[in-house]
């Protein structure tokens, strides 16, 4: 016997189900039928227990699986944004600090980039980088960074450690540092640690080879020193 059968003669026993009577000519004989809207309306919804315990297995599954791919989607759609950035980040051009300064300078003063090009006030070191390094590879980068917006190179920057002053002291080593008056001095810094005294300079290679630095040895800056 079916769970749906079970179930209406439950109700049949204890008199729920409303029946109505027919006789068949002048039969005494009596046939008993349940009312038709009655067993629609009642059961329409009607589903047994493994039934019902079936479609909620199916569709607790879909909410799982639905929750997943929310989640799935959400951490997909970050990772997209991530990586805009991070590619926009990267196809910026880089220039010189003196070149950024220089496209700010023009574009407060008259936004045409064809001044970038051609301007009486152009510092000398911009017009060296544009004329005189790689020429039309920084002509096209110039109008680039104008165009698209570009991000500043950080030069590297180099201490300058006495090589005989070093050499002679077995417990200092000996760097090119600022002293009272901005005076050059050599401070002493404990062989084996960095030189992060403020006092030391830090100086980029333009800077180095318009000096005479025969007797040092130039030392990379890490950086966060």
């Amino acid at each position: 016997m079916t769970k749906f059968e079970e179930d209406l003669n439950k109700k049949m026993d204890l008199k729920e189900v409303p029946m109505y009577f027919t006789q068949s000519g002048c039969s005494m004989t009596r046939k008993t039928y349940i009312e038709t809207n009655w067993v629609f309306d009642t059961y329409k919804n009607w589903h047994s227990d493994e039934e019902f315990q079936e479609l909620f297995d199916k569709y607790s599954n879909l909410n799982d699986n639905y929750e997943k791919e929310v989640i799935k989607s959400s951490i997909l759609e970050s990772q997209i944004i991530v990586l805009k950035s991070q590619l926009q980040q990267q196809a910026l051009p880089v220039v010189p600090e003196c070149v950024g300064s220089w496209i700010e300078c023009v574009k407060g003063k008259n936004n045409n980039a064809l001044a970038l090009l051609d301007d009486d006030n152009m510092p000398d070191d911009v017009n060296e980088w544009l004329f005189f390094q790689r020429n039309d590879e920084n002509i096209n980068l110039i109008l680039h960074a104008w165009l698209d917006g570009y991000t500043v190179e950080k030069p590297q920057l180099f201490y300058l450690k006495h090589i005989d002053m070093s050499k002679s002291d077995a417990h200092l080593n000996w760097y090119l540092a600022k002293g009272t008056d901005n005076v050059l001095i050599h401070q002493g810094i404990k062989k084996g640690k960095s030189p992060k005294l403020k006092c030391i300079l830090k100086l980029t290679q333009q800077e180095i080879d318009s000096m005479e630095t025969g007797s040092y040895e130039l030392v990379p800056v890490e950086d966060g020193e």
